[in-house]
């Protein structure tokens, strides 16, 4: 697959290098819980995780990805797994023997006649980049040589998995459909990095529960145990938009395929201002452009054949939304700015379609505290949850929203956009979801200007 999901930046989550999706050789147990009962409702992703369950229980574990600067892992299902000549019968993730007298082995998947094919990404809370299991190194020497700039001090830490979920609210919320349906679950495989006193706590139990039955049957559960993070869908026939922004400047786009690449570029644009997105680069959102192939018609009344050229079709995927969500305004080494703001597209007015699309439910302040209901609802299922930080989070969105809904008043572009002084939007009620009132017509709002420029305003 040419599709790429990540960043190169060395505080990004993790970057998807579609070239690195091998199959992996190791295939213990692994347990996939399922999704809390707020999510059953979204068939769509239900049935997709279904299709990761069953994988799993053929003993498909998720693979790590390789790049990145944290723990990052392709989760896949069983299509174009099976070689058709075989027949196989899987208890417990466990392979039975064949009637052929042939025996499968699932650790050798990668040597049947297709490949596995991946659905999700998933990204534990705990393997994030500053996370205290990170799999990778590159933090660890980062905290090590230059512990005076490590981390994001706009950032609540560990909640990359929960900013990922809350780009997709967001995303869902204002109908962008730009970013990958993302939800929060909890995975368990032997292929996350855990601490050695987990790993040793599984291998007793499951020695007890072998020797010792009827002891074994009394534990709450066997194996590792579940990670909480993160499930991206995986999206198929993606590439890095570096790539194809340089393909643009040499091939330029049909007229029309320009119009509607403007359209979703504006699209990202609106996600990326209302989160306070601090990683994005043009290597870490995704472009699919296909060039369709002419389609012969038959001969005319003339005798001559023709073809009909059909326009081509380009789309925008939002991935790696980790890194969102501040506190505060950036205001200390980095500006974190929106790398997209140096691109030509940037330098055109807002559309009137993203004017009809936004314009009308983001001037509208029930709507904006909706959102914001909705985010309290996702936020507060995370154990280190505190409401009075999650209060200021709202505050530099609420101040997001106001820039952007005056920017599309005025006309202005998205470098334009860009530019504008950063601003918090306080509210005098600190209430969210079934605690607050219906209307917020009576609520006070109170603006808070930045006072402190970052010391690097291009980093």
């Amino acid at each position: 697959m040419d599709t790429s999901m990540g960043s190169t930046s060395d505080e990004t989550p993790a970057k998807v290098d579609y070239e690195e999706l091998q199959d992996s050789g190791s295939v213990p147990d692994i347990l996939m819980i399922p999704m809390d009962a707020t999510y059953q409702a979204d068939t769509d992703f239900a049935a997709i995780f279904q299709e990761a369950n069953k994988a799993v229980d053929a003993g498909i574990l998720p693979t790590l990805n390789a790049a990145g600067s944290s723990g990052s892992y392709f989760v896949k299902n069983l299509e174009k797994v099976w070689v058709s000549d075989v027949r196989k019968v899987f208890l417990m993730g466990q392979c039975q023997k064949l009637v052929s007298d042939r025996v499968c082995d699932v650790r050798n998947h990668q040597k049947l006649k297709s490949p596995l094919k991946t659905i999700g990404v998933f990204k534990p809370k705990d393997e994030e980049p500053y996370g205290n299991l990170n799999p990778k190194w590159t933090k660890w020497m980062h905290k090590l040589c230059c512990p005076c700039c490590f981390g994001r001090s706009c950032l609540v830490p560990n909640q990359g998995y929960l900013s990922e979920a809350g780009a997709s609210v967001v995303d869902q919320k204002l109908q962008l459909n730009i970013v990958p349906k993302t939800k929060v679950v909890k995975l368990a495989s032997e292929t996350f990095n855990y601490s050695p006193i987990d790993r040793a706590k599984s291998r007793t139990k499951k020695n007890v529960a072998e020797r010792f039955p009827d002891i074994g049957r009394k534990f709450h559960r066997l194996g590792l145990p579940p990670k909480t993070g993160s499930f991206q869908l995986f999206v198929n026939g993606f590439k890095d938009a570096d790539y194809w922004l340089r393909r643009f400047e040499v091939e330029p786009l049909p007229e029309s395929t320009r119009k509607h690449f403007q359209l979703q570029f504006e699209r990202l644009v609106v996600l990326d201002y209302i989160i306070r997105n601090t990683d994005r680069g043009n290597d870490n959102w995704l472009i699919k452009y296909d060039k369709p192939d002419l389609e012969p018609q038959p001969e005319n009344n003339e005798g001559e054949d023709w073809s009909i050229v059909r326009n081509p079709e380009i789309s925008i995927a939002a991935i790696d939304n980790g890194l969102a969500f501040p506190f505060k305004h950036p205001d200390e080494w980095r500006a974190y700015p929106y790398h997209w703001a140096w691109l030509p597209q940037a330098k055109l007015p807002f559309s009137q379609e993203i004017k009809d699309l936004v314009l009308p439910q983001l001037s509208d302040m029930n709507f904006v505290q909706d959102l914001c209901d909705e985010l309290y609802e996702l936020f507060k299922t995370d154990k280190g949850f505190d409401r009075r930080t999650f209060d200021k989070q709202m505050s530099v969105m609420r101040g997001q929203i106001l820039n952007l809904t005056q920017a599309l008043k005025d006309g202005k572009a998205p470098v334009q956009l860009a530019q504008m002084t950063v601003v918090m939007v306080k509210r005098s009620q600190k209430t969210y979801g079934r605690n607050r009132q219906q209307s917020v017509s009576s609520d006070t709002y109170t603006q808070q200007f930045g006072k402190r420029a970052p010391f690097f305003s291009w980093c």
